[in-house]
């Protein structure tokens, strides 16, 4: 019989490459009007006039808002801050995240969508994009096109305006550690110091290229909010979504009066997409990239205006609301956070009413332990150093409680001027007879002479030897 040929079967496996980066495609969004975003606008255009603004504000002969690092001084207006203060740095960073937590529970992501310094900047630059290269269709059209004279001049304005506002953010920024008419004055002569030079290149690049590139991969892959936010989400907090029961399904086309009760509201004319800066179609749900900028919003409403429908096919609402449910704003989670919030308040407040202006260090000479000068009276000496915090000039007085009879050797009245520390060496002489171990308990006491209010204690000990006091 003639042998049937059998068929080679392989059995090893298929080697499958599968590509897990793909690369982002930019992002056109399209021009629309609105109230959410007439409120965000407003809101931009603030937050950047006090941004660019405030260093220029002067008070006191002096730039009003100054973080002076070399100075280990803050100056905020009438206030002056030093490191001792950094209880109240932290507080105000703790209560800067509970009123972020506060918002979140209450409006989801507002923050990001109208005050999150990437949303404003970004928007920043989409103006000078749209305004050196028009509308959306021309900058899709304009990006196909090979290089031209026409395409080179508003490719060329853009990157110019880009330039000019990210060397102004960045000048801007370095102002506030470096009194900004002294930066300003270095341009001449490019005198920078090497971290002066650091940050204006830094913020420079990093505002051209967060603002203008990246854009939304800097919300959905950068930022971590984006990533936790939702555990503070619960079904009573406002997000932005789309009405899915009056919506579908879906049809084409533009019908001021639907022509069948199979279709929904929603003509699936995807201006909620051409609208959304990170680009994603709020009508799949809510997603961890929606910053809550409200632009679907005001573009659908758009639409909807123009086909006789009733807005709020998208909108703020509730899980619980559009499950039919009533909206509950007092909530265990909103409560919690207000009054973390109020709590937190309440101190940084009464701590800036009742901050002391002068910073006291005393410390003992711990090479000498007393000096025995005879006839019972024993001498210590000690470093006194006092800082002014204030804008004005302090005369204080140093005394020492708890003795009745001392002899005081320095001076007891000091001049110290705005923002300006003194040091002093001082000597204390003591009876052995007023002290009542060898190791005795004292407190000076520095106040001003002219304000009551201004007045601190230092607590130290003065030596003796043990087999002269009793």
């Amino acid at each position: 019989m003639e042998k049937i040929p059998t068929q080679q079967v392989d059995t090893k496996p298929q080697k499958v490459v599968v590509n897990l980066y793909a690369k982002s495609e930019r992002i056109y969004v399209r021009a629309y009007k609105g109230i959410y975003r007439n409120l965000r606008n407003y809101m931009a255009w603030v937050l950047l006039l006090i941004y660019y603004v405030t260093p220029w504000l002067t008070w006191d002969d002096r730039q009003a808002i100054l973080f002076d690092l070399p100075a280990r001084q803050f100056h905020i207006l009438s206030l002056t801050f030093w490191p001792q203060d950094f209880a109240l740095l932290s507080g105000l960073l703790i209560l800067f995240t509970f009123i972020l937590f506060f918002v979140t529970v209450f409006a989801g992501r507002a923050w990001c969508g109208y005050a999150c310094f990437q949303t404003v900047w970004t928007y920043f630059f989409m103006w000078a994009e749209e305004f050196a290269e028009g509308s959306r269709n021309a900058r899709t059209k304009l990006d196909k096109q090979s290089m031209s004279v026409t395409k080179f001049r508003k490719k060329f304005v853009k990157h110019t305006l880009w330039s000019a506002i990210s060397v102004a953010t960045a000048i801007t920024f370095v102002g506030y550690f470096t009194p900004i008419t002294d930066l300003l004055n270095k341009f001449s002569t490019f005198e920078f110091g090497p971290w002066e030079s650091w940050w204006l290149l830094f913020f420079t690049v990093a505002t051209y290229l967060n603002s203008g590139y990246m854009r939304e991969q800097v919300c959905k892959y950068m930022c971590p909010y984006a990533r936790f936010q939702s555990v503070m989400f619960d079904p009573n907090t406002l997000i932005i979504t789309y009405d899915e029961a009056r919506g579908e399904p879906r049809g084409k086309g533009s019908r001021k009066q639907s022509t069948s009760d199979d279709l929904g509201d929603c003509v699936d004319c995807n201006v909620c997409v051409a609208v959304c800066p990170v680009g994603i179609d709020i009508r799949d749900g809510l997603q961890y990239e929606c910053i809550s900028c409200a632009a679907c919003i005001d573009g659908c409403n758009e639409v909807m205006e123009r086909l006789g429908k009733p807005k709020g096919l998208v909108r703020y609402a509730t899980e619980n609301v559009l499950e039919g449910q009533s909206y509950h704003l007092l909530r265990s989670r909103f409560i919690g956070y207000g009054l973390a919030v109020l709590v937190i308040s309440a101190f940084i407040g009464a701590q800036l009413l009742t901050r002391v202006p002068i910073e006291v260090d005393l410390i003992r000479d711990r090479q000498t332990l007393f000096h025995d000068l005879g006839d019972g009276v024993i001498e210590n000496t000690y470093h006194l150093k006092v800082s002014n915090k204030s804008q004005e000039t302090i005369t204080i007085s140093v005394a020492l409680n708890d003795v009745v009879d001392y002899k005081y050797i320095g001076q007891q009245r000091l001049l110290i001027a705005p923002n300006a520390t003194i040091e002093q060496m001082l000597r204390i002489q003591i009876h052995t007879d007023n002290l009542i171990s060898p190791k005795t308990d004292i407190t000076f006491d520095v106040k001003s002479i002219n304000d009551k209010s201004i007045r601190m204690e230092q607590e130290s000990r003065f030596l003796a030897p043990a087999e002269q006091v009793l």
